[in-house]
């Protein structure tokens, strides 16, 4: 059933007057769907319509409405509706996580005119990038390493089920469990770790904890480095190479030129732009950085979801 909104009952961000366990957000070409099932982040289920999920010590979820509202106010306006168990004063965790206050047609603005690019965002338009936490974005993608989406997921999962902290949920509800922190995977066993299915990437996982617990990598200070040395300092780390840094580069630390490049967007550049053709790694990279501008890492989410969602890429 889809509900109507007035324009009382809506805020794009920021505090309430009171607490309360729900806030409408008025949105604007937002694909909340595409944003949180594009490979970004690994802990939202669809369940009965709505997007349920963990951020921080929260429980939350999460639906997109449309906007009821005549044509002039119509057309690619919506709202988000938020849910969490217990009632919430200030939202803006939320709203800085789906990044609800960024200007997308601004960013659309800086892509290259091409018809590649075009055609992906004909597919994907609305698709944002979230703001995750860095620990969170790091270990999640060092478990990503050769599996799918699905797999990611379960192993997450099981991780934060096995060392996270309970938090709370509504009456009925399963019990979730937040992220553990750094601390509490650098003192696990690396067959308890193993215990969450994650295989060989658990002495990785570990190790990372054990930098970051210790002090010798502070990841919450990545973002105010150059691109390059914030890249350096991540792939210090044991297997952590180029592409997952770049995943914590643009997905946690806000570096938008952060290009990762994984087989799906490799096989979408060499398909689409270099047809018939052999082309390296390394010539993919410095195509990336020419041709995609200064939010290359946007323009790669999209073409990561047009190859793996809507076009025949994977012949």
């Amino acid at each position: 059933m889809t509900a109507s909104f007035n324009k009382s009952s809506f805020s794009s961000a920021g505090t309430s007057a009171e607490a309360t366990p729900s806030r409408v957000f008025g949105v604007h070409d937002y694909d909340l769907a595409a944003t949180l099932n594009s490979g970004q982040a690994f802990r939202w289920q669809l369940r009965e319509g709505w997007w349920e999920g963990v951020i921080g010590l929260r429980w939350v979820r999460l639906r997109a409405e449309a906007d009821l509202g005549t044509s002039a106010t119509a057309g690619r306006r919506s709202f988000i509706v938020a849910e969490t168990a217990e009632p919430v004063n200030d939202w803006r965790w939320l709203a800085d996580y789906l990044q609800i206050e960024l200007n997308l047609a601004d960013i659309l603005e800086t892509f290259p005119d091409d018809p590649q690019m075009r055609l992906a965002v004909a597919a994907c338009r609305g698709l944002r990038l979230v703001r995750q936490d860095p620990w969170e974005c790091l270990a999640s993608f060092i478990l990503s390493s050769t599996k799918r989406i699905v797999q990611i997921q379960q192993i997450v999962a099981r991780l934060c089920e096995q060392f996270g902290e309970q938090v709370i949920v509504p009456q009925n509800r399963q019990l979730v469990y937040c992220f553990p922190l750094p601390g509490r995977i650098a003192e696990a066993g690396e067959s308890e770790l193993r215990s969450c299915k994650m295989g060989f990437r658990a002495p990785n996982l570990r190790a990372a904890a054990q930098m970051i617990a210790g002090g010798t990598l502070d990841l919450h200070r990545l973002s105010a480095l150059p691109v390059g040395e914030a890249r350096e300092a991540l792939m210090r780390l044991l297997g952590v190479g180029r592409k997952i840094a770049d995943c914590v580069l643009l997905f946690a630390c806000g570096f938008q030129d952060a290009f990762p490049m994984d087989v799906w967007v490799m096989k979408a550049l060499r398909r689409l732009y270099f047809p018939r053709r052999h082309v390296s790694l390394k010539r993919l990279h410095e195509f990336a950085a020419t041709h995609f501008g200064p939010y290359a890492g946007y323009a790669q989410q999209y073409l990561f979801h047009y190859a793996r969602v809507h076009a025949k890429l994977n012949e």
